[in-house]
């Protein structure tokens, strides 16, 4: 006999979903007549042992008839929770986690909805903010809501989070006036030079630029002269005061709500500490006389304008959490629920199609000089591979519009996943006229990209460029004989501080989407791939002392085909371990490879038992760069600014000095005690895309597994 049940009246924080309970066996050795569950899948997330007895014990007086005795429902619910512990355990573990991320008492979401970078907000990496937020943590809380529809059934949360993204992160049609764009001449070249102090980069009128292939049919696909794609970064506290609200421009301090704004604009060695915040949408309210934009590019005159840049791997990244969203949802009947958000998702990869070509849309291959490298034709431009990033903007009023891709390639961007995705699945197709097309291309080019940078030990190096040096130079001569499509390979493409392929983060992120491509086509490209860095990463884990070390530091040596990789440092980084985790498990799901489960799941179950906190799982960490908030950030002589709460911009400003905010953080002695020459601060942070892939990974396993 079958029984269905399922309890309806709990809390949100005691749900219980339960379904094929088969009941057999007479019981009589204990001396009474009874039934002994002996099958039960279900899914509670909460962690006190007791308590969810107690529910089993309810559950099962429910079921049996009135007069059984109620010790019994005692027995049989006590060898039931021992019975499907195992069976629960690491979906349990991925929902106990996702309660963490949204107990408001935790701090992850504002009050708008938007998930922070870090619950922490004296956080200084990529943004230099931990109440910002990037859309890499969109990215991240959708593929959250994805695997949160999968186990309860539920996708509602996943539209919710995707609806928010379009409010605050996607650029509103008022965020983007003035479009008069010419895509025969997408943008006017501008060089990019070595070191911030080396900048404005003057425009060059008459260096050939290519002309934009995609965008006619884009505007007659979708009606629109608007981009559909997310901003890289939002100041969601309108914590420097620009007041960049969606549909606003410069409102200042005053306003509440969250602000777009942008930071990196000076080369390779402009890292977070060398960087001057700026508005998106500069009315020259705030800054200099021309706002921000003399800082960064030098022109005869300035105009009031808007600009955006979008952060590829985010978009892609939604894009592959979109495909899952679509593919539980359908296993289970309701690929209804996600229909409309997923035919966003097509249109959100139509859009990402910029990152697929040139900068300034020159021909790809053997593009050195900026004036005698032309322009590209057609798809001549496309490299097809995920750049680092694109932008566009336009002047406030009209007159003129610009968009550039990029001619840079990082293979820690690359996502085979969602190429799969909008090539192959027709739900997520987009619907322009070459968009499938462009991204079946950009699949078995990515593919192919791999297998150009995987080094001798298994690792992959960093990528390659169209454009040396960010301005057309000539390349090293030892990087012209093997090129890939005429590409020049870069160890560390586009930033150089630090090294932008030293971070061990990049090799699980990438390989994860290779693996999750593998475990849905099966593709033996792919599989050749993973099996040579999974051998590799397998032998670089340390389990010791009850906990594991993976790689934080790499170090490259070599020019493809022969390149070579070495770990000169590790950590127990519970982010990257989880990102490891995941790869290994859909790996080891779709090979069979029983060991690299072992792996997987030891990873898993020493990032669970070891680094446990009130908000989430972390790990504390020695923050050894926090000695340069007193470093200097360039401002050219004779040039004065102001930030809307009054910090001055000019020469022989500090990171500190521009960012004055941070005096009055509640974490700040522990940084002024260290520039006082005190130890570094250690800090046990909680940034959004670690906490959520610690779920993330810990859930996946549970779903391939069965655990």
């Amino acid at each position: 006999m079958l029984y269905y049940v399922v309890m309806d009246d709990c809390s949100i924080n005691h749900q219980i979903f339960i379904n094929e309970i088969s009941m057999f066996q007479n019981c009589s050795n204990i001396g009474i007549e009874c039934l002994l569950i002996t099958h039960i899948r279900w899914y509670l997330p909460s962690t006190a042992i007791q308590e969810r007895n107690i529910m089993v014990c309810v559950l099962i007086n429910q079921l049996f008839r009135p007069g059984t005795m109620k010790s019994l429902a005692i027995i049989l619910a006590l060898g039931l929770f021992a019975q499907s512990q195992a069976a629960s355990v690491y979906v349990d573990r991925f929902l106990q986690q996702y309660n963490k991320l949204h107990d408001p008492a935790n701090g992850y979401f504002s009050k708008w909805g938007i998930p922070y970078h870090s619950v922490e907000t004296l956080m200084v990496e990529a943004p230099d903010h931990g109440h910002q937020t990037t859309s890499e943590a969109y990215s991240y809380w959708l593929w959250l809501e994805a695997l949160h529809g999968k186990v309860t059934n539920n996708f509602s949360s996943f539209n919710d989070a995707w609806a928010n993204m379009e409010q605050y992160i996607i650029p509103v049609h008022n965020s983007q006036t003035g479009n008069n764009y010419n895509p025969g001449k997408p943008a006017t070249y501008s060089a990019e030079l070595d070191y911030p102090s080396e900048y404005p980069s003057p425009m060059e009128f008459n260096v050939p630029v290519g002309s934009d292939p995609i965008y006619q049919e884009l505007v007659s696909t979708y009606g629109s002269d608007d981009v559909y794609s997310m901003h890289w970064l939002l100041d969601v506290d309108n914590v420097y005061g620009f007041g960049n609200l969606p549909g606003s421009c410069e409102l200042g301090p005053q306003a509440d709500g969250p602000s777009y704004i942008n930071t990196y604009q000076r080369g390779p060695q402009e890292s977070v500490w060398r960087t001057i915040p700026q508005t998106t949408c500069d009315s020259f309210k705030f800054g200099g006389r021309n706002g921000f934009l003399d800082l960064f590019v030098g022109d005869n005159s300035y105009t009031q304008q808007w600009k955006y840049s979008n952060a590829p791997d985010a978009d892609a990244r939604a894009v592959q959490a979109a495909f899952w969203a679509y593919t539980w949802a359908n296993e289970n009947g309701k690929a209804s629920d996600v229909a409309a958000t997923v035919e966003k998702a097509g249109k959100l990869g139509d859009y990402l199609r910029y990152a697929l070509f040139d900068k300034y849309f020159k021909r790809i291959g053997n593009c050195v000089g900026p004036y005698n490298c032309p322009g590209g034709q057609g798809k001549e431009s496309a490299h097809y591979l995920i750049s680092w990033y694109f932008a566009w903007g336009a002047a406030l009023y009209g007159g003129w519009s610009w968009r550039i891709g990029d001619g840079a390639a990082h293979f820690g961007y690359q996502n085979p996943l969602a190429a799969y995705a909008l090539s192959n699945v027709a739900a997520m197709r987009p619907k322009s006229a070459t968009g499938a097309s462009d991204w079946q291309t950009s699949l078995e080019r990515q593919l192919e990209f791999y297998q150009y940078l995987q080094s001798a030990e298994g690792a992959f190096a960093g990528g390659a460029t169209n454009t040396w040096n960010g301005r057309y130079d000539t390349p090293p001569s030892n990087l012209t004989a093997n090129t890939f499509h005429g590409m020049f390979y870069d160890w560390e493409p586009v930033y150089h501080d630090p090294a932008s392929n030293r971070w061990y983060g990049m090799q699980p992120w990438s390989v994860d989407r290779l693996a999750q491509y593998y475990y849905v086509s099966g593709d033996a490209t792919a599989k050749a791939l993973l099996d040579k860095w999974v051998k590799w990463i397998v032998s670089e884990i340390q389990f010791v002392d009850g906990t594991y070390k993976v790689p934080e530091w790499l170090e490259w040596t070599g020019i493809p085909p022969e390149v070579h990789v070495t770990v000169t440092r590790r950590s127990s980084d519970v982010g990257t371990a989880s990102a490891t985790a995941r790869t290994l498990s859909y790996y080891a799901a779709k090979s069979g490879d029983n060991d690299v489960k072992e792996v997987a799941k030891k990873l898993l179950d020493l990032i669970w038992a070891n680094y446990q906190t009130d908000k989430g799982v972390s790990v504390e960490e020695v923050v050894e760069t926090y000695s340069r908030f007193n470093e200097e950030v360039y401002v050219p002589y004779n040039w004065e600014g102001h930030y809307p709460n009054g910090d001055v911009i000019q020469h022989g400003a500090t990171f500190i000095s521009l960012r004055s905010f941070y005096k009055n953080d509640p974490d700040w002695p522990k940084v002024e005690a260290h520039l006082a020459g005190g130890e570094a601060p250690k800090f046990t942070y909680h940034r959004f895309w670690a906490q959520s892939d610690v779920a993330l990974a810990q859930g996946t396993y549970g779903v391939l597994f069965n655990e």
